[in-house]
């Protein structure tokens, strides 16, 4: 058996989450690497090919859009996972809590009595600009008070072995059936390791997922549904996936009525009454006559039965206004505004080129930032300046002096990095943390993430659409 050698394993520029700089192991991993050990190379380059035909078998496939090919592709998983500390977690679901509090404050402020623009906490011209603001939804408060009934936040450990929070999902945060599946997959690889290690289990966030939606009505029992834009849509294997395990219908807009401002879904028996739509169909495309009016996807109606009441939709329209990385930058105020706290989890330093100040910094030190277009997602519309051309640096600047209010730039930052297996040796790779809360009596982070991995040596674009691929994320008990 040849044994595996982590003599070559680097360390050095990078906080390594399973390696001190010493070379030292961390006492999370201790137990994982000594399991690694006794299997060997071979072995574990089995495992790993297990794995990879388990996710085809399984269908945990996505589509990516730019890809000309049309192919359908796995979110590779790494079988090495991610493995994290009781007390860090706890540490993080304090902060995802605050976060989330204060954020479902703000964007029912700014949608009635608006006390954060006039006291000039962030420039209301921030909000009303942002593509995903909707003046429709002004003076208008969902079920419960609740807009962010399920959230995603990306969190990233800098070199200094801090977290920080790199963005914020709220329109419709996706992954979580990967998390999900991720870890059966795991737990069938490592087995006996689950209970030495003491591993939160996850198994039971869909019905969390269906308890906070049923929470949202007062009707005893609520129909739930899953609106998906369809087949051709890249996140569709979650789509139903997470319908199939919480027993709700799949459907889809032209699967939807509306009659008399109610909704309702068309069946072999005749219209049932909808209650509850968990939709994973974008603001712009669920409702034509109100927004995009050659949209297919959604359900003429569905927006103005919302308005009256007659239909819970989550997460709710126009939380994306905070999704914008522009008001990213003023969340640290928005939490002391609401709350009267500090923020626990620290955003990554961030200039808006928006202001005058800022837009000189960027522009002057290009080569330094990573430039971001505002509201972009997946990896798209950036530039990361240390690892870009002069041309890319140029073309970036013009971009921001046409349209400053579209872009921000953050200090490039040196991800965490988790050994991976790459090329039948394994290797330090960067990865990113999107834990997942679920908003509904209460705040529920879920005990696990989908930990996103950049595969390729040296990047750290972590997005499926750009190469990733992803790890199975372990919450210790202890």
């Amino acid at each position: 058996m040849q044994k595996l050698d982590f003599s070559a394993y680097e360390t050095k520029g990078f906080y390594d989450e399973m390696f001190d700089e010493n070379k030292q192991v961390r006492p999370n991993y201790k137990l994982f690497l000594e399991r690694l050990e006794k299997i060997g190379h071979k072995k574990l380059n089995s495992l790993q090919h297990a794995t990879d035909r388990a996710q085809l078998s399984l269908g945990m496939t996505f589509n990516v859009y730019n890809d000309n090919q049309g192919v359908e592709r796995i979110l590779h998983l790494d079988i090495i996972p991610r493995i994290i500390g009781n007390k860090e977690w706890i540490f993080l679901e304090k902060g995802l809590q605050q976060r989330i509090k204060a954020l479902n404050l703000f964007i029912q402020d700014i949608y009635n009595d608006q006390k954060v623009l006039k006291d000039k906490i962030i420039p209301k011209e921030m909000i009303f600009s942002s593509i995903s603001y909707l003046k429709e939804l002004e003076g208008f408060t969902p079920p419960k008070d609740i807009w962010c009934h399920i959230t995603g936040s990306d969190l990233i450990k800098g070199g200094d072995g801090n977290y920080y929070v790199l963005e914020d999902n709220l329109r419709c945060p996706s992954g979580v059936s990967y998390m999900l599946e991720n870890r059966e997959i795991l737990k069938r690889t490592f087995p006996e390791l689950f209970e030495k290690l003491d591993v939160k289990p996850v198994y039971n966030y869909t019905h969390i997922l269906r308890d906070t939606l049923e929470s949202l009505t007062d009707i005893e029992k609520p129909t739930v549904v899953v609106l998906t834009p369809g087949t051709f849509n890249a996140a569709y294997f979650e789509h139903s996936y997470l319908a199939q395990q919480m027993g709700a219908e799949l459907v889809e807009g032209g699967d939807l009525i509306v009659k008399n401002d109610k909704v309702y879904m068309i069946t072999t028996h005749g219209l049932q009454r909808v209650d509850v739509i968990y939709r994973r169909v974008d603001d712009d495309f669920i409702d034509p006559l109100v927004f995009n009016k050659n949209s297919l996807l959604g359900c003429r109606g569905l927006f103005g039965a919302y308005l009256k009441g007659n239909v819970t939709l989550v997460n709710a329209p126009g939380t994306g206004v905070v999704d914008d990385k522009a008001v990213y930058a003023y969340i640290p105020r928005i939490i002391k505004y609401y709350l009267g706290e500090e923020m626990i989890l620290p955003n990554v330093q961030t200039y808006i080129c928006d202001e005058e100040s800022d837009r000189k910094y960027v522009i002057e030190n290009i080569h330094n930032l990573v430039v971001k277009q505002t509201d972009a997602s997946g990896g798209y519309g950036m530039l990361i300046g240390p690892k870009s051309t002069k041309k890319e640096q140029q073309e970036f600047v013009a971009k921001i002096k046409n349209n400053p209010r579209n872009y921000i730039a953050q200090p490039m930052i040196n991800l965490s990095r988790v050994p991976t297996i790459a090329d039948n040796t394994i290797e330090g790779r960067h990865v990113d943390l999107r834990p997942y809360a679920l908003y509904g009596d209460t705040i529920k982070i879920i005990p696990g993430a989908l930990t996103r991995v950049a595969l390729k040596k040296g990047s750290i674009v972590v997005n499926s659409s750009q190469g990733g691929g992803s790890k199975d994320t372990w919450v210790l008990n202890s």
